[in-house]
């Protein structure tokens, strides 16, 4: 039986999992200023770290080797404790496998329901 979640409730990713929301990515064919490019993933990105909401924008090259959905849907990013965890805890269908895009940054990308969602575990240094 599917549990009907209440307006005033929370997703139970971040009631029950513990995920926190971390930005939403949205595709764009728009060349935005001062871009910042990311020459791995054939991909401009710009807004991130000016948007006090967390959005950032993606505008990607012809022949980017991004998956297809990502690079025509937004997509949520939630921070997770750990990503091999939840990877393997939680039944979700993952598109693109665990990777570090930055020092000290592990990412992957699951489809829910036609909808891309970004984990991402910030590595602490021990």
């Amino acid at each position: 039986m599917i549990k009907v979640r209440l307006d005033n409730e929370l997703p139970e990713s971040i009631e029950k999992w513990g995920w926190k929301y971390h930005h939403l990515g949205i595709p764009t064919n728009k060349v935005m200023p001062d871009e910042v490019y990311l020459p791995q993933f054939g991909l401009y990105i710009f807004g991130f770290s000016s948007s006090p909401f967390g959005i950032e924008w993606m505008r990607y090259e012809e022949g980017s080797p991004v998956n297809k959905l990502i690079q025509t849907v937004p997509h949520l990013a939630f921070e997770v404790a750990d990503l091999d965890h939840e990877l393997s805890f939680r039944d979700l269908k993952v598109i693109t496998e665990p990777n570090s895009p930055s020092d000290g940054v592990r990412v992957a990308m699951v489809e829910h329901n036609g909808a891309p969602i970004e984990l991402i575990e910030f590595v602490k240094n021990k």
